[in-house]
């Protein structure tokens, strides 16, 4: 009975005492009941009326003027009273035409307006003591509508955005909570379709679903949908649909239950951006880069051709970070970005590995002679220099090809092929390219000596740990130090922990290297002095190998027994990559260090794969939001937004909330106003030898 099957016990004892030959109807016409005799009148059967228009029974050509009287008898209802009659032309399902008479009586349940029409065929024999005795009926039927206690149903009260839609997709009824996530009234609302405020990609969308209903499928339909907000922003809303359904299985309507998910999918859609780019250029990362070669490999396995894989490594990079600070040399990696964007095919890949690193993807080659022009198109645009602040910089990069076609190798030896080319041209060929051939796999061999002369080096004790000072942002004092580790060889000098990390982390030595660190920074933070009575803790990253290793705790003990440091003095740093290579081990050893009373920070948050689901269950003590949420390439009010949003959700998760790479006094101030509590940066100090971390501890930075 459409929308009236929604209504209390009030409802039923209304239509008990209805007559047979009556129609009700709501303020916009819609049919929702039809007495049992009409249907031999009106040549429809089976509740076909029911969600239809009062007008299909009106005759074209008079429809509009009906419309007309009906609009205005809605508005002042009293310009017709109960038992006036008025004959009007009834247009029957096969089209035929009869005269009927009508008697309106109007009427309302919690302030909706409804209409009882009581239609006969005019050529009928009435007596009159008949008609008095229908015109008493539908008087008593009104009174028991209108003196029966007021009901508000679940879903006119109901937050969450509901409506009631007929079998043609018509909306019978809106709840103010649908009003409000649309932007429009009620009236504009019931009684039509929701295409007009539907987005255009999305008009499909429901009707999809009420095909497959009116098919047979039972099951409530769940889908997401987007509106169009009557001031013009996209509402992106979760759909719950459910059929209501006869006694006879027959669909009726439908109960359409909606929550808007705008903010949520952006969010997603933010935090998405984050883990398939890279959040200093907007470029491709490693993830994304390799999947497109992934799907670039399985085209030439399948149709031929030509493919080539291009490692670009920036020249002499880290002397820009020592010279000018990490804040202009994220500049620059952002400006040759938008450099290498400007030659960059629509068929091709760039991709931004982190540090000094480029990747490009060379698809759908004429000759492998084509993938030269590519990188001499690449080296090109780096001719002109840099200027930021009135500083001009020169920066060149060097090149290494990897060539693929058919019988290439995996996607691994591709990169690796391209490693080793680019090896190759930095020794011979710096700013320029070289094109990988078997020959170059000695460079190879190269990297194998180097990590056996780290291991020389761990033994030899030429390894060493550097502190960068941590300060607490509302005081400006050191309340901690992040130890980082220094190898200065005894023939090359001092080589770059972004050389060895890595190849230490293609080893086993990996795991050694996080032990030494562990005792190493105990040993050392045990002759901190305090400041104002507490002394600094000390945090110590570990791999991810590290961290997964089953005699971490072991270590972490053993180093804590051996230094006396208690264990709240520690910190223990992974990276969100880490974290989830498995989550469930992740949180069995993380559950173990707290029960120590060490403490886990989750460094570089927002550059990996956690969702908000997956940081509620980890919940580390510490938050270490990335440099490029606190030093965005380019300022907007959007990076403003997602970092307050993410300093927000570590606050009230719990965490303290610590943001790496502050390089300025407004950042530092920035940060501060939001409630960050803790920072680290080029502006207050680089990592320092063991011998200056008291003399910055005795320091308090001042903005």
């Amino acid at each position: 009975m459409g929308q009236l099957e929604q209504r209390t016990d009030a409802w039923r004892r209304l239509l008990a005492v209805l007559p047979d030959e009556v129609i009700v109807v709501d303020a916009q016409g819609v049919i929702h009941h039809v007495g049992a005799s009409l249907d031999a009148l009106t040549g429809y059967r089976d509740g076909e009326l029911i969600g239809r228009s009062i007008e299909t029974l009106i005759p074209p050509e008079v429809r509009q003027a009906h419309h007309g009287s009906r609009t205005q008898y809605a508005s002042d209802p009293r310009a017709r009273t109960m038992g006036t009659n008025a004959h009007y032309r009834l247009l029957r399902k096969d089209h035929a035409e009869v005269l009927v008479s009508v008697a309106l009586s109007p009427f309302s349940v919690d302030d909706r307006a409804w209409v009882v029409a009581a239609v006969r065929a005019a050529a009928s024999t009435q007596s009159l003591g008949h008609r008095a005795d229908m015109a008493e009926r539908l008087t008593s039927a009104a009174l028991l509508a209108e003196s029966e206690e007021r009901f508000r149903l679940a879903f006119e009260a109901n937050t969450s955005p509901m409506i009631f839609v007929d079998l043609e997709d018509c909306i019978t009824a809106a709840n103010d909570a649908f009003c409000r996530l649309i932007g429009r009234d009620r009236s504009e609302i019931v009684g039509f379709d929701s295409s007009s405020f539907t987005h255009p990609d999305d008009q499909e969308i429901s009707g999809a679903v009420r095909e497959r209903f009116l098919l047979g499928d039972e099951a409530p339909a769940t889908y997401v949908k987007r509106y169009v907000h009557r001031d013009g922003h996209v509402v992106i809303v979760e759909v719950s649909k459910s059929p209501a359904r006869d006694a006879a299985g027959r669909v009726r309507y439908f109960v359409v239950s909606e929550r808007d998910v705008t903010e949520e999918r952006l969010l997603v859609a933010r935090l998405t951006q984050q883990a398939l780019h890279d959040p200093l250029t907007g470029l491709a990362n490693r993830t994304l880069f390799e999947d497109r070669l992934n799907q670039a490999k399985a085209r030439l396995s399948r149709l031929g051709g030509l493919s080539a894989v291009l490692l670009l490594d920036l020249d002499d990079f880290k002397g820009v970070n020592d010279t000018f600070g990490h804040f202009i040399g994220d500049q620059l990696l952002a400006g040759i970005a938008r450099r290498f964007e400007l030659v960059t095919r629509s068929t091709d890949t760039l991709s931004h590995l982190g540090a000094d690193e480029f990747l490009y993807l060379a698809e759908d080659l004429a000759s492998f002679d084509e993938a030269a022009t590519v990188a001499r198109r690449l080296l090109d645009v780096l001719a002109e220099p840099f200027v930021f602040d009135g500083m001009r910089i020169d920066q060149r990069a060097t090149v290494g090809i990897a060539l693929c076609d058919r019988d290439s190798v995996d996607t691994a030896d591709l990169l690796q092929e391209a490693d080793v080319a680019r090896y190759e041209a930095k020794r011979t060929r710096r700013g320029s390219y070289v094109v990988f051939h078997p020959a170059m796999r000695q460079s190879a061999v190269h990297r194998f000596s180097l990590v056996q002369e780290l291991h020389v080096a761990l033994a030899n004790k030429q390894l060493s740990m550097h502190y960068q000072p941590i300060v607490e942002l509302a005081s400006g004092r050191v309340v901690a130090f992040e130890s980082l580790m220094r190898w200065r060889h005894p023939e090359r000098g001092a080589i770059s922990p972004e050389v060895f990390i890595p190849l230490a982390e293609r080893s086993s030595l990996i795991v050694d290297l996080g032990a030494f660190a562990l005792r190493t920074a105990l040993n050392e933070a045990r002759r901190w002095p305090a400041s104002r009575g507490v002394a600094p803790y000390v945090s110590v990253n570990i791999s991810a190998e590290g961290f997964h290793d089953d005699g971490l705790v072991g270590v972490i003990e053993d180093s804590l027994s051996e230094s006396g440091v208690a264990p709240e003095r520690l910190v223990i740093e992974i990276t969100e990559s880490a974290a989830l290579r498995d989550v469930t081990e992740t949180l069995v050893t993380t559950k173990r260090l707290q029960e120590l009373g060490v403490r886990v920070a989750l460094d570089d948050f927002g550059t990996g794969y956690s969702s908000l689901s997956q940081l509620t269950l980890l919940r580390p003590d510490i938050l270490k939001i990335d440099r490029s949420f606190v030093s965005p390439p380019h300022a907007s009010e959007d990076h403003d937004a997602l970092l307050e949003a993410v300093v927000t959700l570590g606050a009230k998760m719990g965490m303290t909330v610590l943001a790496e790479g502050i390089e300025t006094a407004e950042q530092w101030t920035n940060l501060h106003a939001l409630g960050c509590t803790l920072g680290q940066g080029f502006h207050f100090s680089p990592a320092v030898a063991r011998d200056q971390v008291g003399g910055l501890i005795a320091h308090a930075y001042l903005r």
